[in-house]
């Protein structure tokens, strides 16, 4: 399971990573290339490389925690927090009719699922048994 985990995370952090890169290069051409992007308005560079270093560091604290074990649980965390955050922000817009249910099937992969495998591998590390107190 441990290393089932740990790829896991590691292409999620890989994920996040590349596409902060490809977000600070070239923000217009990640704002075409996502269908669902465009409908929340206007191309604001400035507001997609903000978004692009959040993806940066998430992808960080995924890949530097899968090599720090002793850091994995707080890096992992807070990995995970932002994105659990901007899922529920997804979820809020449609609870209250800004977007319809359509957009949870769009949203799945690049929203929802990042959040759900970040509190995965989350609540595994926190079950963990510490290395030194096995016998």
């Amino acid at each position: 399971m441990t290393a089932f985990v740990q790829i896991v995370i590691g292409l999620l952090g890989a994920f996040m990573f590349a596409n902060g890169i490809y977000m600070l290069y070239d923000p217009l051409a990640w704002y075409l290339m996502v269908p669902t992007v465009p409908a929340t308005g206007p191309f604001n560079q400035h507001f997609l490389r903000d978004i692009g270093t959040i993806h940066l560091m998430i992808g960080a604290g995924y890949i530097i925690g899968m090599f720090l074990p002793r850091q994995r649980l707080w890096m992992w965390s807070a990995a995970t927090l932002w994105l659990a955050l901007h899922g529920f922000f997804h979820v809020w817009e449609i609870a209250v009719g800004i977007c319809s249910t359509d957009v949870i099937a769009q949203n799945w992969f690049a929203v929802y699922l990042p959040a759900v495998i970040g509190l995965a591998g989350v609540v595994w590390v926190y079950f963990q048994p510490p290395k030194d107190a096995q016998a």
